[in-house]
C-alpha cells in the first residue's frame, strides 16, 4: 500500500503519468496501473483524468494531504528502527550548475565516495534549472534561494566576483580607469535570457549601473573563462573561479578599487537545495554536511 501511495504523491508532484514514470524510473502505463490499483483500494477516484491534464477530485486532495503525513511519519518509523548511526546507502542524484560542478564538485566527491562506498552518485551538470519533484533530483546546487515554498535550502558560500581581463586583452586596448569606459570593450556576459546585461559598481557612496555588452554570451561560466585567457574581453565571474588565474598572472583584476557584481546588491550566494522532507535520507543528510565541511575548508 505504501508504494501505491508514494506513486500517487509523485503523480501530484509531476502533475502528469509520463512525468512521474521519468522520475520513478518507471513506464507511464505502469504508473496508471498503480494508481488503479491504489483506486481500487480506497473504492475513490482520486484524479480527473483527461488527455490534457491530471486534476485531483476532492477525496483526490484530502488523501494527498493525509498521505503526506503518513510517508513521513513512514520514513520516521523506519530511521528509527535502522538507528541514526546508520550507514548511507543507495542512488543520490545531483544536479549541479557546470562551472561549480567542474570546479569545486567533482574534486571533492572521490572524498565522500570513499567515506560512503555504499552510495552512488548521479551527476548532472546542467546551467538549466531543474525541477527537484519531476526529475527525480535529490540536491540541486545553484546560485540563490529556490522559489519553491516545498524545497529546503542550505547556504554553502558567497558568490563574490572579480572584474578581471587578460594582460594581452589591456595591453592591445584602451585603459579602463573608472566603470563608464567598459561601453566601448568587449564584455564577456553570463545569458539572462533576452533581458540587457549590466554590472554594478561601488566604491564608498558611490554606486554605478554600467550597461555592458560583447559577442560572446553563456550560461555558464566556463566558455567565458576560457575566452578571457585568450585575450577575448573583459570579465566579470565568480572569485572561486578566478582566484588561481589572478594569483599565477594570467588574468589581472580590472577597477580592483571598486566593489562589482552581477546584482544591484551582490551576485547572490550558491545554496545546495533539497526536497522538504521531514527526515531526509541519510545519504541527502550525508552529503550536504560533507559538501558544507569541504567548501568552508577550502
Amino acid at each position: 500500500m505504501l508504494d501505491l501511495i508514494r506513486v500517487f504523491d509523485q503523480v501530484v508532484e509531476s502533475g502528469s503519468f509520463s512525468q512521474a514514470g521519468h522520475a520513478l524510473h518507471m513506464a507511464p502505463s505502469s504508473v496508471a496501473r498503480n494508481i488503479d490499483n491504489l483506486e481500487n483500494k480506497v473504492q475513490t477516484t482520486l484524479f480527473k483524468r483527461s488527455t490534457r491534464q491530471l486534476i485531483l477530485t476532492e477525496e483526490g486532495l484530502y488523501f494527498h494531504q493525509q498521505s503526506i503525513k503518513l510517508l513521513q511519519e513512514s520514513d520516521k518509523l523506519l530511521s528509527e528502527m535502522k538507528g541514526h548511526n546508520e550507514e548511507p546507502e543507495g542512488m543520490l542524484r545531483i544536479s549541479v550548475f557546470e562551472s561549480f560542478g567542474n570546479l569545486v564538485l567533482a574534486s571533492l566527491i572521490p572524498e565522500f565516495l570513499s567515506l560512503y562506498p555504499k552510495v552512488q552518485i548521479e551527476l548532472e551538470l546542467d546551467n538549466n534549472l531543474v525541477d527537484l519533484n519531476s526529475e527525480n533530483i535529490d540536491i540541486a546546487i545553484r546560485i540563490g534561494t529556490p522559489q519553491d515554498s516545498r524545497l529546503k535550502a542550505r547556504k554553502l558560500m558567497e558568490n563574490n566576483t572579480s572584474l578581471v581581463a587578460s594582460p594581452d586583452y589591456l595591453a592591445s586596448h584602451a585603459a579602463i580607469e573608472k566603470p563608464d569606459d567598459l561601453i566601448h570593450h568587449n564584455c564577456l556576459l553570463i545569458s539572462h535570457e533576452r533581458q540587457r546585461n549590466h554590472w554594478y559598481f561601488k566604491k564608498g557612496n558611490i554606486s554605478k549601473k554600467i550597461s555592458v555588452s560583447g559577442n560572446l554570451i553563456s550560461k555558464g561560466g566556463s566558455p567565458l573563462l576560457n575566452a578571457a585567457l585568450k585575450g577575448t574581453g573583459v570579465l566579470l565571474l565568480s572569485n572561486w573561479m578566478t582566484a588561481d588565474y589572478i594569483e599565477s598572472g594570467l588574468l589581472i583584476p580590472v577597477l580592483p578599487k571598486w566593489t562589482t557584481t552581477h546584482g544591484e546588491s551582490s551576485s547572490g550566494e550558491i545554496f545546495a537545495i533539497y526536497k522538504s522532507a521531514q527526515y531526509p535520507k541519510p545519504y541527502i543528510r550525508a552529503f550536504l554536511d560533507f559538501i558544507i565541511d569541504k567548501v568552508k575548508e577550502n
